[in-house]
């Protein structure tokens, strides 16, 4: 503050007076809540259309507040026409905490060969991990399915599971591989001296120590998982073995669709990965901003 009338923002060189500084606030906060407001839209649209009536879905002009709030959608959702939601859930929560368990421990298991192991052809190999994300999965589907339906994994969780617990992931990889080389090599040295092997210190020393990048990882893992809808589509045939995103699609039938119904069920479904990023959101903004200080 200089004479009671300027001061820095942390914006370099730059300096704001006060009428400046709290023009330059007002419109950043602005901006903010109007992104904001932008993003939580479709969630508003999504939990009061889960609370209308079948008929005022629609109605033109569409409505905002429902009329009436139908709480009941939420059972007559998840008992519709005999519709096991209850198994879907457990199939649901097994694979998506199975493929998290794998994905961490197989990517930072992969991360640190990457980062503190050194042999031939690392820095190759590591190029061709980082060019496989610009792989589509429609490319490799077809191999896929193929090679699934001779080992006879068709209609089981192994083809939506199994792969998790070998690489666990090309991005994770990296982001993980990012963090490892910012933890300082002296404390694998002193380890290292103590007697400890690789899978020890990767194990007591570098898991530990990258818990925002791990947490960066599980989040992003599950809500890929828990949304997924494409995989257990092409790879599940018995009924009894379909996820909840599978599960939804139920409602839309050939002459009617249960939008309402769709929505109440939707809306349980988005509340697992609403928690996950709240509780998690602070780890996840230091895993990105960490693993991104050191090449």
């Amino acid at each position: 503050m200089v004479d009671g009338q300027e001061t820095y923002l942390g914006l370099g060189d730059i300096r704001f007076d006060r009428p400046k500084q709290t023009l330059y606030l007002i419109l950043i906060y602005a901006f903010l809540i109007a992104g904001a407001i932008v993003f939580l839209l479709p969630l508003f649209w999504l939990i009061t259309t889960s609370l209308k009536e079948n008929a005022e879905v629609y109605v033109f002009p569409p409505t905002f507040i429902p009329k009436t709030f139908r709480w009941q959608n939420f059972p007559d959702g998840w008992f519709y026409q005999g519709m096991n939601f209850s198994r879907w859930l457990q199939n649901t929560v097994f694979i998506t905490v199975t493929v998290t368990t794998g994905a961490i421990l197989a990517s930072s298991l992969c991360a640190y060969g990457f980062a503190r192991i050194k042999f031939p052809g690392r820095d190759l190999w590591f190029i061709f991990v980082l060019a496989s994300i610009m792989l589509p999965g429609a490319v490799t589907l077809i191999p896929l399915y193929i090679i699934y339906s001779r080992i006879g994994w068709l209609g089981t969780f192994y083809p939506l599971t199994v792969p998790a617990f070998f690489g666990g992931g090309a991005f994770n990889i990296f982001l993980l591989r990012q963090f490892f080389t910012t933890i300082p090599m002296e404390l694998e040295e002193a380890a290292i001296l103590d007697g400890a092997n690789r899978f020890r210190i990767w194990w007591q020393i570098m898991l530990p120590l990258s818990k925002p990048a791990l947490a960066t990882v599980a989040v992003f893992t599950f809500q890929g998982v828990w949304n997924d809808f494409y995989g257990p589509l092409i790879f599940l045939t018995d009924p009894e073995t379909y996820t909840l995103a599978l599960g939804i699609s139920f409602f839309r039938g050939l002459y009617n669709t249960e939008i309402p119904l769709m929505m109440a069920m939707s809306f349980l479904m988005v509340i697992p990965t609403l928690v996950a990023f709240f509780f998690a959101q602070r780890l996840m903004i230091r895993g990105v901003v960490l693993s991104g200080l050191k090449a």
